[in-house]
């Protein structure tokens, strides 16, 4: 017989392995399940899920490609720009092919359209009762994430959404209120009395010299916001636009490539330039924001610039509501508002000016008009902000100029829960794409002269040229309203009162028309312009 001793010695090893072969089993378990979990869930995500969004959207009358696999129609949509920007078009052609994806999908399936970005439905919408829903409900409508290495670029008030998004714009409103916009234009004029003197220099020899005014425009834009956001800091803020506009070349790469979840953490040479921009840009920025802290403390009397302006509404909030959550912003927020004042800044106003050139070049008697008004309101006198409010027929060129070309060609907003919008009853999830460019050139809302270059349907108004209706936004609409509308407008009146002030221009046969979008909607291949000095011009 077995004793007591031993049997103990012979059930140990048993137990052990027993207990062993349970954790194996456990683990094996769970490891099927976590598997089974990720395969349904990538399975869903990839498949099940778009097909099932298809499906409802099909039934509501909505056409569109059948989902394929992951892409989606990227590829097709790619090819098409591709085939579309592989060569120039003339002036009368529609850019809306180059500038814009969602051209090809209304051409081929109409309107009431959608495309598959990846996994993702976008559904087209372009009537205006639907607009002023989205427009409207900043909550069930909200802007899209920006791609992570596009965040680098600019993550301020634009990119927001909800209670982030309602604190930054109380906080950058003050910066942009009327009094603030008249104290910089004698920094809009420094800014562009500079550009005017170096194109009078080239302009004195004798002929009509032409030049590309696309680089200079950009130079004057960034110019422009590096006196009236960084005021004393000039400098520095100079070598953040150099920085900012590399960065905008590394981004649109970026956009232009298929994202990959996990791609930005590779060290790629796009991805550890972009990173080092961004290091650089954040730490002048964050040195500026200190200096203007530390005077705003002492007392010290400050400029007007935007960087001190938001500094001090911040401060404020911070002290008035000293203990509450949530309330001001942090370091990190303040400089992405600054990098956002450049992008936003530079591209808007640069985008807007060379294509009221562009058109002025090509359409004399509105140049002539308008230089006329430039005439009587300011003669051979410095244009000021009493002055420049009265140029309706420049304001009227200026609305037609962004109808035709507005700097941003697309909005698009997410579905946050389901919603009936119009006739649609959208699931969450879902994209919606506002083509801009489309619905400011649809025959539809704009008559059949949509496409040509008429200022005078502004005559009365925006609201009288709408008829009241949401088919003109480009500084969006409703409270998402661009908060520096009013200092683009003002920025890009004041340059060309003075290019009209001192010149007369047309195209040059070196100009080709090639309308891209870059972050903005610019001049592919330039903008060249000949010149010829205006008599009797004022004295800078």
């Amino acid at each position: 017989m077995i004793s007591g001793a031993s049997r103990l010695q012979i059930q140990a090893p048993v137990a052990s392995y027993l207990m062993e072969l349970s954790v194996q089993s456990f683990a094996v378990a769970v490891i099927c399940v976590l598997t089974v979990t990720l395969t349904w869930m990538v399975l869903n995500w990839l498949w099940l899920r778009p097909k099932k969004l298809e499906k409802c959207l099909r039934q509501q009358g909505l056409t569109g490609n059948s989902y394929r696999f992951l892409f989606g129609d990227t590829k097709e949509i790619s090819r098409s720009m591709k085939q579309a920007l592989s060569a120039p078009i003339t002036l009368s052609d529609d850019i809306c092919p180059r500038s814009i994806t969602a051209y090809h999908s209304v051409k081929k399936h109409g309107k009431d359209s959608f495309v598959w970005i990846g996994p993702r439905p976008r559904v087209t919408i372009m009537k205006p009762e639907q607009l002023r829903v989205i427009f409207n409900n900043l909550e069930d409508f909200q802007k899209e994430d920006l791609v992570p290495l596009v965040k680098l670029l600019a993550n301020g008030l634009a990119s927001h959404n909800g209670q982030k998004w309602a604190k930054h714009r109380k906080l950058v409103n003050p910066a942009f209120h009327l009094e603030c916009l008249k104290n910089m234009v004698p920094l809009f004029y420094a800014s562009c009395s500079e550009m005017i003197n170096e194109w009078e220099n080239m302009v004195s020899g004798e002929g009509s010299p032409e030049f590309d005014v696309w680089p200079y425009l950009e130079n004057l834009t960034g110019d422009v916001i590096s006196r009236t956001a960084f005021g004393s800091s000039y400098k520095e803020g100079r070598k953040i636009f150099q920085l900012q506009k590399e960065q905008c070349s590394l981004a649109t790469e970026a956009m232009r490539s298929f994202y990959i979840p996990g791609w930005r953490l590779l060290p790629t040479k796009l991805n550890r330039r972009m990173k080092k921009i961004d290091m650089e840009m954040r730490s002048l920025i964050k040195g500026m924001i200190s200096k203007r802290e530390e005077a705003m403390k002492t007392g010290e009397s400050m400029n007007k610039d935007l960087l001190s302006l938001l500094v001090g509404s911040n401060m404020k909030e911070l002290t008035e509501n000293w203990g509450h959550n949530n309330v001001g912003m942090s370091t990190t927020d303040v400089i992405e508002e600054c990098k956002l004042f450049y992008l936003a800044g530079k591209e808007t106003t640069t985008s807007l000016v060379v294509w009221a050139l562009i058109f002025l070049s090509t359409h004399q008697q509105w140049q002539a008009r308008a230089r006329g008004e430039v005439q009587e309101i300011f003669g051979n006198k410095k244009p000021d902000f009493e002055g420049i409010s009265l140029l309706k027929i420049l304001s009227m060129i200026l609305y037609e100029v962004l109808r035709l070309y507005p700097p941003q060609v697309t909005l698009v907003r997410t579905v946050q829960k389901k919603t009936e919008i119009g006739g649609l009853s959208l699931p969450p999830g879902v994209l919606l794409y506002l083509p801009t460019i489309l619905i400011h050139r649809d025959r539809e809302l704009w008559g059949d002269d949509a496409e040509e270059f008429k200022p005078e349907r502004f005559s009365e108004g925006i609201s009288k040229a709408t008829k009241g209706r949401v088919s003109y936004f480009p500084f969006g609409w409703g409270p998402r309203l661009c908060v520096g509308e009013k200092f683009a407008l003002l920025e890009a009146k004041m340059s060309l009162v003075l290019i009209l002030q001192h010149f007369e221009f047309e195209l040059s046969p070196l100009y080709i028309h090639a309308p891209v979008t870059v972050i903005s909607l610019q001049p592919e291949h330039g903008a060249h312009v000949v010149f010829r000095k205006v008599t009797n011009c004022c004295s800078n």
